[in-house]
């Protein structure tokens, strides 16, 4: 009887964030879904990263109506890092669950670091448009990350995407998180047919999950709408640090 309750609000949590930070949701779900729930590491990856693409798609809907979303970089981006995702699937296949997690906990430490640090003058100037046209390559590279990470980590690739836009190309934090919202949808979908096919996604768990991430996505999306954008910065860092800490503590406490 708790553990559907633990699954939806699991759920509610990542959508929450997924709408706040444009990360995925993955963040939440993963580490729920092996801590809390009890289910295998490659099966919690998988999973997570089917229950990323309406999450994603349901708070990219609402940054759009908020003017929060740049599509001019999204296909640059989202096409270098489709074929990764299916490769990062691949790996985390042969690496085993315990490297992953372990893999994911670091990610969101050294993340954050960069958010709660004192913001830097972009390396690109003077904004997205000209980022594109200067950094296309930088944008390239950015979805081979994103994707590999996305299938090998099942979160979605949103906290690679966000860092890059708003230090490398100088985006408002906000227009950050809703572009790469647009983006985790097209590199998650290629990582769940893969963890689909390597048998790692539990489709009843999919579902109770995204019965939470749904409104968490659309409530967490007005929130960053209405924050200021120092607030959102910090808070993304914190949820990063938190997360990462909490999970590298659970995952090595499992191995020892």
């Amino acid at each position: 009887m708790l553990e559907p309750i633990l699954t939806v609000a699991s759920g509610f949590a990542a959508g929450l964030f997924a709408g706040a930070f444009g990360v995925g949701g993955g963040m939440v779900t993963t580490p729920a879904a092996r801590l809390v729930l009890g289910h295998p590491g490659l099966v919690a990856v998988g999973t997570s990263l089917l229950v990323v693409i309406p999450t994603a798609a349901v708070a990219l809907w609402a940054h759009l109506r908020r003017g929060h979303v740049d599509l001019s970089v999204v296909p640059t981006i989202a096409t270098w890092g489709m074929l990764a995702a299916i490769a990062g699937a691949g790996f985390g296949t042969v690496l085993g669950h315990s490297v992953v997690l372990l893999l994911v906990a670091g990610l969101l430490l050294v993340t954050s670091a960069s958010f709660l640090r004192k913001p830097v003058v972009p390396l690109v100037a003077p904004g997205p448009a000209e980022g594109l046209k200067r950094g296309v390559w930088s944008l390239r590279l950015t979805g081979v990350c994103a994707g590999l990470l996305s299938g090998l980590l099942g979160i979605g690739g949103g906290i690679v995407i966000v860092p890059v836009l708003v230090r490398r190309f100088g985006y408002p934090i906000k227009k950050a998180i809703g572009t790469s919202l647009a983006v985790v949808i097209g590199l998650a979908l290629p990582g769940a047919m893969a963890h689909q096919l390597l048998g790692n996604v539990d489709v009843s768990l999919a579902l109770g999950l995204a019965a939470g991430s749904v409104p968490g996505a659309l409530i967490g999306a007005w929130l960053t709408s209405v924050a200021a954008d120092k607030a959102v910065r910090a808070g993304f860092g914190v949820f990063l640090a938190l997360t990462g800490v909490w999970l590298a503590a659970n995952e090595l406490a499992v191995l020892l």
